[in-house]
């Protein structure tokens, strides 16, 4: 599963800017080989700013899955201000999905977030602290619950270089979660990207995906290459 942020727009949200991109990326990791388009949009007004992103995996042999959509995920956040230069921000978040091994449970995230820029905005560092409550947590009849609760950070970053030709973007997750057993897990994922600005609206780039017990248990690294048109 892909979870990428344009991290462009929250440098374009202090300014008052719309966008709203498609990315398609060709996974090379073990055992996926697979295509995944992102879908994004990002949009400031006078109240905070709203975001969301679908991800969708298509057709790989690894998972079993001859034809069409293995995996459907989206997220929605929503921000809040009051002010016209305010730097925190309380926020709001709601994750859903499912894939061909069976839904990804509601979870809702409630918090905060502090954002610091340069003054041309071509270094910004956005930091994020969420309470998360996984609702309908079920694995069988023997092991089951209403809420999964645990805690989120994230850190969203981006780097822009050579007059904003050069990108460097990308987030770090790290949260926990009470899993089924009555235990806490912890987990991790990042999602550094680079990409080169042919022109305004289309970049060629890519990421690596490194986390450790997300999907899998222990630590996994997962690169890509990428188009990138921006609307």
């Amino acid at each position: 599963m892909k979870r990428v942020f344009t991290i462009l727009a929250f440098s374009l949200f202090t300014i008052g800017i719309f966008a709203q991109n498609l990315q398609v990326h060709y996974d090379f990791g073990d055992e996926r080989k697979m295509v995944t388009t992102t879908l994004e949009m990002f949009k400031p007004d006078n109240y905070g700013s709203t975001f969301f992103f679908v991800d969708f995996d298509y057709s790989s042999d690894s998972r079993d899955v001859e034809n069409g959509i293995s995996l459907g995920y989206w997220e929605i956040a929503r921000s809040f201000k009051w002010s016209e230069n305010q730097k925190f921000e309380p926020r709001v978040e709601f994750n859903n999905g499912g894939a061909y091994f069976g839904p990804i449970n509601n979870a809702w995230l409630v918090g905060g977030q502090y954002t610091f820029n340069n003054a041309d905005f071509s270094k910004v560092l956005t930091l994020q602290a969420n309470l998360k409550q996984i609702k309908d947590g079920k694995i069988n009849d023997d092991y089951s619950t209403d809420n999964l609760l645990g805690f989120q950070l994230t850190a969203v970053w981006g780097l822009h270089f050579m007059e904003g030709k050069l990108s460097f973007v990308g987030f770090a997750d790290f949260w926990r979660e009470d899993t089924y057993f009555g235990d806490k897990k912890y987990r991790f994922l990042t999602e550094p990207q680079i990409w080169y600005n042919f022109a305004e609206k289309f970049a060629f780039g890519g990421e690596v995906e490194m986390s450790s017990n997300f999907v899998e248990d222990g630590f996994q690294v997962n690169p890509t290459l990428a188009v990138k048109w921006t609307f």
